[in-house]
């Protein structure tokens, strides 16, 4: 079988785990001959856009191969991103050898910030992408001809690959390995590195649910201001487009033109995207989900679930156990022990002491086992 050789880009300034977790990933990607005999698939060269070594931003050197394009030529290339990659200097860097090499290279991906040395060599214009969410505006703004889908965690259109950030770099080397060698090497892979093949949802589950007036400053002290300043006071009220078409004192037509001229998004959307972020906000907090619906305006709690679970791939609960505090998730359990008590006979409740099933350790069941008739003989 033939190694696929791969290369991850690297200059000043790059985020390390960009570079590592894709380097690890492949690294990790073997196959398994007739005679039982494991090669490597991918063979990684990490390259520097200019000299033999890079620093990344966490201050760590990396030593970069001396790379000859006519005699190790590249199937795929990876452009991580990183702080340095915010600078118009990287930013040049990483574009002029783009252009330089990529008509002989058949797959280009970015992680990150990289997106933005990928874009500036318009070859991306009119291309789906994504990046981390913190970014996805910017990116947006600065390159109008990207379709930036922020919510992605990996995205592919044509020969451009592009992932969200950090971890999403393995999430994307997970989908190479399995579009060149398929699912089971991918799967293999995954196993080893403890991540799953494919994770469910998309970034905005990650995203911080920001309210709408970090995001809106230029309304400040307009009647559109002071409309959504008033439904961020009243989400469980009716915030259906008569309604607040009334309470701006404009006509259903001339309130939908301003109020989407204003925020960018129609009016139901926006109620919709404020309630979903005030739910998150008070499901992380510690709320229950049925309690959470209906404060934030959804009267029936299975379609709010139904809902959540279909804009983040989890239901409420889930998203409380992974991003709520530690005194969230302690009233969560804390209801968890107390439906467990309820459940059993009055003498047994005070021998409820586990919070959670304890696991048992396949290693240390096998170790045992070989260690007991050991132990019996002697």
């Amino acid at each position: 079988m033939k190694r696929v050789r791969v290369g991850i880009l690297g200059y000043d300034g790059v985020a390390a785990i960009n570079v590592v977790g894709p380097l690890e990933a492949f690294s990790n990607a073997f196959s398994v001959d007739a005679g039982g005999q494991q090669a490597s698939c991918y063979e990684v060269l990490i390259i520097a856009c200019a000299g033999e070594q890079f620093v990344t931003d966490t201050g760590v050197t990396l030593q970069a191969h001396t790379w000859r394009p006519n005699d190790l030529p590249l199937d795929t290339i990876i452009i991580p991103g990183g702080r340095g990659m915010r600078t118009e200097a990287a930013v040049s860097q990483v574009a002029s050898w783009i252009k330089s090499h990529h008509h002989d290279i058949r797959r280009i991906a970015s992680v990150c910030t990289g997106v933005y040395g990928l874009a500036a060599t318009n070859l991306l214009d009119g291309h789906r992408v994504t990046t981390h969410w913190q970014n996805a505006v910017d990116v947006a703004n600065r390159f109008p001809k990207l379709q930036v889908e922020e919510s992605a965690l990996v995205v592919k259109d044509g020969k451009f690959y592009s992932a969200a950030g950090a971890t999403a770099g393995i999430d994307l080397a997970l989908s190479l390995i399995a579009e060149d060698f398929g699912l089971d090497i991918a799967v293999a892979v995954a196993r080893k590195l403890l991540v799953y093949i494919q994770r469910d949802g998309g970034q905005e589950q990650y995203a911080e649910p920001l309210g709408w007036q970090a995001r809106r400053q230029q309304c400040h002290g307009t009647r559109m201001d002071r409309l959504v300043r008033w439904m961020n006071k009243h989400l469980a009220e009716d915030l259906r487009l008569d309604s607040l078409a009334k309470r701006a004192l404009l006509s259903k037509h001339d309130f939908i033109h301003e109020f989407t001229d204003t925020f960018g998004v129609p009016p139901g959307l926006f109620v919709k995207n404020l309630r979903f972020n005030e739910a998150r906000r008070r499901l992380m907090s510690g709320a229950c989900a049925t309690a959470v619906a209906r404060s934030v305006g959804f009267a029936d709690p299975a379609y709010f679930i139904q809902e959540f679970r279909r804009r983040y791939g989890m239901l409420p609960s889930e998203y409380q156990r992974r991003f709520g505090s530690g005194e969230s998730r302690q009233k969560e359990q804390d209801v968890r022990n107390q439906s467990t008590k309820d459940d059993l006979p009055v003498a047994e409740r005070g021998r409820c002491h586990h919070q959670r099933p304890r696991i048992t350790s396949f290693t240390r069941c096998i170790r045992r086992h070989i260690a007991g008739p050991q132990l019996a003989s002697a």
